[in-house]
């Protein structure tokens, strides 16, 4: 299962019963057939944002914060990737992404929201990006991420 998918079944999880900590939300992906260490669960949870809440007296649960639309940059990259980018290229230690005219800004904003530490910035024309990766060595695990990001759509 890619990332994609587990981050929704994450989401499904939390919205069918209250889960308190990373541990139990651990747990509750093995039940489901999903192998997964509780530090990946820690970088789902904060890619998609959760935040705790009060749950009964004393007790709280993950939770998306309440009216935000932001708070998953990570799925609106996802979504932006999916209907907007149309080829991924680089050299060295700079990648550079087509996108259907008009879309650059909002994906590179994206990309920028979900402060991958690898991507040190972007730049953004009408329907072009350019991404600055450094270490150089780390641009073929960009690579992946952004090919990934293409290829979720269930």
């Amino acid at each position: 299962m890619d990332k994609g998918a587990r981050q929704r079944l994450i989401l499904g999880i939390i919205s069918e019963k209250p889960v308190a900590t990373q541990w139990q939300l651990t747990q509750e992906l093995k039940k489901r057939g999903l192998k997964v260490t509780q530090a990946t669960v820690s970088r789902d949870i904060k890619e998609l944002g959760l935040i705790k809440i009060p749950f009964g007296e004393n007790r709280y649960r993950y939770a998306l914060p309440p009216g935000d639309k932001r708070a998953n940059p990570y799925l609106r990259l996802e979504r932006l990737f999916q209907d907007s980018v149309l080829k991924i290229d680089f050299s060295e230690n700079l990648v550079v992404i087509k996108t259907l005219p008009g879309t650059a800004h909002a994906v590179a904003s994206c990309i920028d929201q979900v402060e991958w530490p690898e991507i040190i910035g972007t730049v953004a024309g009408d329907d072009t990006i350019l991404v600055i990766v450094k270490p150089k060595e780390a641009v073929h695990h960009i690579l992946e991420r952004f090919h990934a990001l293409l290829h979720t759509r269930g």
